[in-house]
């Protein structure tokens, strides 16, 4: 039975990157390619990809995620507090996570400018809330665009907010607001790598996968098995269930750029290896053993030890792969997470 530490491995505080690499077409990317490791840059990325092939992109665009306010606790004394916004309920209703959390109460209100407050309306036993805001729909966006800040993930330290991010931290084909963590493979991009995919006669198809904060919450579980995956809610449309299902038919390549967009197409997938156009949350929580329906080649960056993206990775290239990749990047000094370097993955 796998354990949560069978997915440890050991990466120095050094390896993690704080900023993104400029010019993004020549970032590092490790390739694993018929069982061999080469070192690459983004730029050959074209090299790796036939006519015909279908590179699927996440268009989530990233919501200023992260809330700093007040809950008060009688008329003129309050607490400081920290939210990141985590899945979307309804028009005015949000799933969050809280710092500091133990003491917020049910009913509690939370005020974050004086045209800008929320309600707590029910705590979860992972540890979300769920709060109702007083504003709704379009109004709430402009609220965040004006009070909120980009949602950084927890190891990356500012000091204060860094402008830049709210390019940096965005992907040039963002459309679809909602996603509270960006999907970083495709920070890579540029207009000028996109056009020479296109040029090659490589077709490009968009799902959309609204990233939760749960994406950073550790396993806590003893045994994998145990772990409760966070949902996340997806949309694939008729136009890119076609374009991969006609590539499939003719044999050629499903190219998920991110794991975002892979675990979109694993679960619109159905047992005969076709996608169906849908909208809903998914759970899907994928390690070893898993047969992979759809996708054929995966590029990605280096996630934690013992996350279960990592544990994605080991399904995707067996255990024993991964561990060997990991240790050459940390050795060769990649540059892992959100603003870090890619890998390629082409299994046999």
């Amino acid at each position: 039975m796998l354990k949560t530490d069978d997915f440890d491995f050991h990466l120095p505080e050094k390896s993690i990157a704080k900023q993104p690499f400029f010019p993004k077409e020549l970032t590092k990317m490790l390739v694993f390619n018929n069982n061999n490791i080469s070192d690459n840059k983004i730029k050959d990325l074209i090299d790796y990809l036939q006519k015909g092939d279908v590179v699927v992109f996440n268009d989530t665009k990233v919501i200023k995620a992260k809330l700093k306010g007040r809950r008060y606790l009688d008329n003129n004394n309050y607490a400081n507090i920290e939210i990141n916004l985590h899945k979307n309920i309804d028009e005015s209703s949000w799933q969050v996570m809280a710092r500091p959390a133990k003491r917020l109460k049910i009913d509690q209100e939370i005020k974050f400018a004086d045209d800008f407050t929320a309600k707590i309306l029910k705590k979860h036993d992972n540890g979300f809330f769920d709060l109702k805001f007083n504003v709704k729909s379009e109004d709430f966006f402009d609220k965040l665009e004006k009070y909120g800040q980009m949602p950084l993930p927890p190891y990356i330290k500012r000091g204060e907010e860094d402008k830049s991010d709210q390019i940096n931290y965005q992907t040039i084909f963002a459309k679809n607001k909602g996603a509270v963590a960006a999907p970083t493979a495709g920070l890579h991009f540029t207009k000028e790598i996109l056009e020479k995919i296109q040029n090659k006669g490589v077709k490009q198809a968009f799902v959309t996968l609204n990233v939760g904060a749960g994406t950073f919450l550790p396993v806590k579980s003893e045994f994998i098995k145990d772990h409760q995956m966070h949902e996340e809610y997806f949309t694939i449309h008729q136009e890119t269930c076609d374009i991969i299902n006609e590539a499939k038919k003719n044999n050629k390549k499903i190219v998920a750029i991110g794991t975002t967009s892979l675990r979109v197409l694993e679960s619109a997938a159905d047992e005969n290896g076709q996608i169906q156009t849908q909208s809903r949350d998914t759970d899907i929580f994928i390690y070893p053993p898993y047969r992979f329906k759809i996708v054929d080649i995966l590029m990605t960056n280096f996630h934690l030890p013992k996350s279960t993206l990592f544990m994605l990775i080991c399904a995707f290239i067996g255990k024993e792969n991964a561990q060997k990749i990991y240790s050459h990047a940390v050795r060769n000094q990649y540059r892992f997470y959100s603003y870090g370097d890619a890998c390629l993955f082409l299994p046999k």
